[in-house]
């Protein structure tokens, strides 16, 4: 007899012996019998067979996620704990994951970009004196990471099995997760379970440059997410868009908890098979041994208390044609090579900066999952989500104040955006709202 088992998609074909009945029985009696220790015997080898197939998958799996661990977590120099639970390794520069990509195999790193961009005083102008610079990262309360190395937020195996698959861990899901504000169908978007509060520029571009206040909103559902951030886009919104983003966000999937974290993501194929969050994958070169990818923000901003906020810069290297990207003041982290990219290798043709989240509507209703503070942008400072000093990188390698910001929102009684101008902030963006409301059922 042939049994074929079935364990989570995969045949597994058992061949299952039964000794013929003797046709010498002396009586129908004993034959029957002898039918029913058969029929016995065989339910039972059926049995087994089940068992021993969805036992050859289960370690055939928990050996695929040790190698793949193996593949994320390079041997470290140097171990912390942070209070939050996570690991930091620090990773001598030239293992990182980044080098496992086939065309950087023999790349030389660039410690260093060869430029930035002109206008860089900018950032010191006169701000709020409720705004503040302190942003720290937890694991940093209890060590760092010596010279020559870079930290890396340790991958377990509990963070890889929360993924709907080992081959989507680490990656967003669709296109749909990028805002298409020039787009006639709505219905079609808000069906996407994707929600975006964005304020956006469009013409040709070589980086951005933005402070954004942090955050710890709050999620519905573990499979949601919120988070604020730029985005560097090139091409069109179909299978050939190239994304470069940075910010932070809240993700209970990906990090297995609902701390705010420090994020960067790039695709070149509109999140197909190409690129990933953070280093869970090779592309993003990391150069600085203070920020880890991934790793928890803290202090956060107050409703009616304190403000604090990230400083954010990409930008293109005009000699090299690599994407640069510093983090508050001069901490310089690293950068993703041109020729990860098509569209990116010349310039961006959008840069948005907003908020976004995932709304499952599991119960029927709309997600009262957060966006930046939870609060619509007319609520104003200290109760509303910024982005303050917004900036564009012309050709010329200049920091230059945008001519002219749009905005989109999918549905703004959930989530809203709002663009003004002052002398201490420049161009600025209110952004967020909490979700399901009255108004937003």
């Amino acid at each position: 007899m042939v049994h074929t088992s079935l364990a989570n998609n995969k045949h597994y074909t058992c061949l299952i012996y039964i000794p013929s009945s003797s046709t010498s029985s002396p009586t129908h009696h004993l034959f029957v019998s002898r039918i029913m220790e058969v029929n016995m015997y065989t339910r039972f080898l059926v049995v087994l067979c089940v068992v021993m197939a969805r036992f050859s998958y289960a370690s055939r799996n928990e050996f695929e996620v040790v190698k793949h661990l193996n593949r994320l977590n390079k041997p470290p120099v140097k171990s912390i704990k942070s209070p939050d639970g996570d690991i930091i390794d620090c990773v001598l520069i030239s293992h990182q994951t980044a080098f496992d990509h086939p065309s950087l195999k023999n790349h030389t790193i660039q410690m260093r970009p060869n430029v930035h961009p002109e206008g860089m005083h900018y950032e010191n102008m006169k701000e709020s004196s409720q705004t503040r610079e302190t942003i720290t990262q937890l694991w940093q309360l209890n060590g760092k990471c010596p010279k020559g190395t870079i930290p890396i937020r340790r991958t377990t195996k509990e963070d890889i099995l929360r993924a709907s698959s080992m081959k989507n861990y680490g990656k967003k899901s669709s296109l749909s997760t990028v805002a298409h504000p020039n787009s006639v169908d709505l219905d079609l978007i808000n069906h996407s379970g994707h929600e975006h509060a964005i304020a956006f520029v469009e013409g040709e571009f070589y980086g951005a440059k933005t402070s954004m206040n942090v955050w710890n909103p709050q999620i519905q559902q573990t499979n949601e997410f919120s988070l604020s951030q730029i985005w560097l886009l090139g091409g069109s919104f179909a299978s050939d868009l190239n994304s470069i983003e940075a910010g932070w966000q809240v993700s209970p999937d990906l990090y297995g908890d609902h701390n705010t974290r420090f994020f960067t993501y790039w695709t070149s194929d509109a999140y197909q098979s190409t690129g990933c969050y953070n280093l869970l994958c090779s592309g993003f070169i990391q150069i600085n041994n203070e920020i880890a990818l991934g790793a928890s923000i803290s202090p956060m901003s107050k409703y009616q208390g304190s403000q604090y906020d990230i400083s954010l810069l990409v930008w293109k290297d005009p000699e090299q044609g690599n994407w640069w990207m510093q983090f508050g003041h001069g901490n310089v982290l690293g950068y993703w090579p041109g020729s990860l990219f098509s569209y990116l290798t010349t310039s961006a043709s959008m840069i948005q900066w907003g908020g976004e989240v995932v709304n499952s509507a599991d119960d029927g209703q709309h997600t009262t999952t957060q966006m930046g503070s939870g609060h619509f942008p007319e609520e104003g400072f200290g109760k509303s989500s910024y982005f303050r000093n917004v900036q564009i990188v012309d050709g010329s390698n200049s920091l230059r104040n945008p001519k002219h910001i749009d905005m989109f929102t999918e549905q703004p009684n959930c989530y809203d955006v709002q663009t003004g101008k002052s002398k201490d902030w420049g161009n600025y963006i209110y952004y967020g709202g909490p979700g399901r409301n009255p108004n937003c059922p």
